[in-house]
């Protein structure tokens, strides 16, 4: 029988004091190849069963990377879906190897590129449409992360209400080894991981994976990759949208697992000290310290792994998980907007374009940063990127008055 992990015990203690994940009843990106799929090739599928609807994202070559008009067919297909009474619950997977590596990072640069920055808008207001559709769903929702699951991939899936992984499942949010910020809630999600753990995968770019994201409440399932094939049989003969009889169905092809002893999820003592600081240069002082003190190597290759990334996206990325551990969902997403929005304007810095140059097309892996350093980053630099957007620019739209967030 499927079972949550057993924590360990300063996760137990974390959690406690933080709250669960997602306190609902009802409820990046990888560096794919990104090879042109067939003009009549469905981006997203459709799978039915007499009482349940799946939507399959169907972009293997390019790791199932989103576009915008994937995530208009997921919100047409998820409205449509909650809508219908014979329609009991809902899922969604993808095909290949990946659930979803994020948003298509180089379509996006070639947009800001070429000037397009409307359509980049378009994408934008699109997929966070689709988040807080998600994240305030009716109907029970199974979204399957088998696969790489990172960015954007992450934000149309974990707001939901049940997330199977697997062990096949890699998690992250690499956004500021780019030169962006993890967006589509992610301020959200990491902001109410167990201690600080947020912080760090948001600076960090870490991976966590299947065994690791039950363990710290990112999932809400877990099961071998080869059981699949039975969790979709058993829940595709339901004819319910009771919320118990879904979860009881997930739960019969489960494993009980543990993190192993190399699992970052043994080091939140350590995570909680660094990262709970409240600068950059804070953290990364701190974890030189460490790495000069301990024989443990944790220290210096979290270190590495800050110093490669864009030292304004680090500053922004912080302030933004900061903010949204005292916000709801639909306030972090109008936040990620507006962050996201100035990124693509170009008006501070160009290191967005630069870092999907350096890691995605070019793939030099030598970004140069503007600004180089962190402390060459001002407040003014930052603080500029969550100012309300200007008389000549709208808002996210969110339709908060029909649908209600989550605190």
């Amino acid at each position: 029988m499927m079972q949550r992990l057993k924590l360990l015990s300063p996760l137990k203690q974390s959690l406690r004091r933080n709250g669960s994940l997602f306190n609902q009843t009802r409820t990046g990106f990888a560096l794919p190849s990104y090879t042109l799929l067939d003009c009549h090739q469905e981006q997203v599928l459709v799978e039915g069963r007499a009482k349940s609807r799946a939507a399959v994202l169907n972009r293997p070559s390019s790791l199932n990377a989103l576009t915008t008009d994937m995530a208009a067919r997921l919100n047409r297909l998820y409205e449509s879906w909650e809508e219908n009474t014979d329609i009991g619950f809902v899922m969604m997977k993808g095909s290949g190897k990946a659930f979803c590596s994020g948003a298509d990072m180089v379509l996006l640069h070639q947009l800001i590129n070429e000037g397009k920055l409307e359509e980049c808008k378009t994408f934008f207001q699109t997929v966070y449409n689709f988040v807080y559709l998600l994240g305030t769903y009716f109907k029970p929702n199974v979204a399957i992360l088998d696969g790489i699951t990172m960015g954007s991939g992450a934000g149309i899936s974990l707001p939901g209400m049940y997330r199977v992984v697997t062990d096949k499942t890699v998690f992250a949010t690499p956004e500021a080894q780019i030169g962006f910020h993890p967006g589509a809630g992610a301020s959200y999600y990491l902001s109410r991981l167990p201690g600080y753990l947020g912080e760090y995968l948001a600076l960090t770019g870490a991976k966590l994976n299947g065994v690791e994201m039950i363990a710290c409440g990112l999932a809400t399932h877990y099961s071998l990759k080869e059981r699949l094939p039975l969790i979709e049989e058993r829940l595709g003969k339901l004819n319910t949208d009771d919320h118990t009889v879904v979860e009881n169905s997930l739960a019969q092809y489960g494993d009980l697992v543990y993190p192993d002893r190399g699992s970052v999820l043994h080091k939140l003592e350590r995570i909680d000290k660094c990262f709970s600081l409240d600068t950059v240069e804070e953290i990364v002082d701190a974890l030189e310290q460490g790495a000069a003190e301990s024989f443990d190597d944790w220290c210096g290759t979290t270190l590495k792994k800050i110093k490669e990334a864009s030292p304004l996206s680090l500053k922004i990325t912080l302030q933004s998980i900061r903010e949204g551990r005292f916000q709801p969902l639909d306030q972090c997403l109008a936040r990620e907007y507006r962050i996201s929005l100035n990124f693509i304007s170009k008006q501070v810095s160009n290191d967005l374009c630069e870092g999907v140059r350096a890691r995605l097309v070019d793939k030099d892996f030598a970004p140069k940063w503007d600004p180089p350093h962190l402390e060459d980053v001002t407040k003014d630099m930052v603080d500029s990127h969550f100012l309300p957007l200007d008389e000549f620019e709208s808002e996210l739209n969110l339709p908060t008055s029909v649908r209600e967030p989550y605190a």
